[in-house]
């Protein structure tokens, strides 16, 4: 009995498939042979007969039109959307699917999806944006190792902090083209060795041409007394000089290099520390940051900024109780890329690296990262970046 009605139903399910290649025939014709009106009602009626088709039927419909860019958009969005049997060959190809419908792929669909999103040969802002908001590890990688994926500054402050648990993403985003300075110099703090080193060699600045442009706002600044918070802060920002002289009167220490050789010959004590933050020129939460950190590469950079030798930097390295040297005698490992980053950084760039540091470290931040600033808001536009680049940092 059932033999005998699944053999009467042959012929019917033989016309539905048969009818469905006529459709996907005509909707796949050039723009020269139908108009685009046509074109919409056949696929209004292909789609609706796509919603009782097989699985083999609908993936015979996404690979037909997985090049036709002209294709009906509802019939594609419903293709993308199906399980990633289907979906891929329109996702892999097809470049008439328009941004709305993959971020709805991207947000709606498996990580199969996602991962076909993000390798696709171009991925625009909105999408690239979507795929990093859902943090799957594997396919925001894909997502930046695309050369065609482009990636706004937003997202690339979300990837900062994704960055954070996902370590390995901090080797493919030195590699971004849409890495800033103020990016890189927070990935600093949490990324692995090499990276750190790559983001000295590529992401520092020298500030010659901000000092030749503002030099002469400095004798308008001390004829003015530095009244103006602002204008002292930013200066400071660009000025030559690292180390602060005024704080040496009220110093127990002669000068910076006094104080590091006495913390070499009695260990590192707190007040010791602030001492040697305040001389050369940075805030406590700076230097800090700076002497627990876990690689000790900001040490280099200090010691470069404020033109200590390298004798004082093995000291200063020393006092925290880190080792120079292993058991065998040979250099420590760690030691070695401290001495290597002191080598490749120019005094200018370490000064630029450490006063980005002071500046966005010391600055009141908010732990919203990436809140809506108020154009309206001068105080919280002038420090933005700095909170941005704070809330990375302490919100590890």
């Amino acid at each position: 009995m059932d033999l005998a009605l699944d053999q009467d139903q042959l012929p019917s399910l033989h016309t539905r498939h048969t009818l469905l290649r006529r459709l996907i025939d005509v909707v796949s014709m050039p723009s020269s042979s139908i108009s685009s009106q046509e074109r919409s009602v056949a696929g209004d009626i292909l789609l609706e007969m796509l919603f009782s088709a097989s699985n083999e039927e609908r993936i015979v419909a996404s690979s037909r039109l997985a090049e036709k860019q002209e294709a009906p958009p509802r019939v594609l969005r419903y293709l993308a959307s199906c399980e990633i049997s289907v979906a891929r060959h329109v996702l892999e190809e097809n470049v008439g699917l328009d941004d709305g419908t993959l971020v709805r792929v991207v947000h709606g669909g498996s990580i199969d999806h996602r991962m076909l999103v993000a390798e696709r040969k171009v991925v625009p802002q909105l999408v690239s944006s979507a795929i990093i908001e859902r943090g799957d590890f594997v396919a925001v990688a894909a997502l930046l190792k695309n050369r065609g994926a482009s990636i706004c500054d937003s997202a690339m402050d979300a990837l900062m902090a994704l960055s954070q648990m996902h370590l390995p993403l901090c080797d493919l985003l030195i590699n971004r083209p849409e890495l800033t300075p103020a990016h890189a110099l927070a990935m600093f703090w949490w990324a692995d060795t090499e990276t750190r080193e790559k983001i000295m060699r590529r992401n520092t600045a020298d500030r010659i041409e901000l000092i030749q442009r503002c030099e002469d706002i400095f004798a308008l600044a001390a004829a003015d007394g530095w009244s103006d918070p602002v204008a002292r802060k930013t200066l400071q920002l660009i000025e030559r000089r690292q180390r602060n002289r005024a704080a040496i009167s009220r110093s127990p220490f002669d000068h910076l290099e006094h104080a590091i050789e006495v913390a070499f010959r009695d260990g590192m004590e707190p007040s010791t520390a602030q001492e040697i933050g305040y001389l050369a020129g940075i805030k406590p939460v700076t230097i800090a940051k700076i002497l627990s950190d876990k690689g000790g590469e900001g040490m280099a950079v200090l010691c470069k900024a404020t033109g200590l030798k390298r004798s004082h930097l093995a000291m200063l390295y020393e006092s925290v109780g880190r080792p120079l040297v292993q058991i065998n005698g040979d250099d420590h490992p760690v030691w070695h890329q401290v001495r290597e980053i002191f080598e490749i950084l120019s005094t200018a760039k370490a000064q630029t690296t450490l006063r980005y540091w002071n500046w966005s470290l010391s600055s009141t931040f908010s732990p919203q990262l990436g809140s809506v600033v108020d154009p309206a808001d001068t105080q919280a536009l002038n420090h933005s970046i700095a909170q941005r680049t704070a809330s990375l940092v302490f919100n590890q």
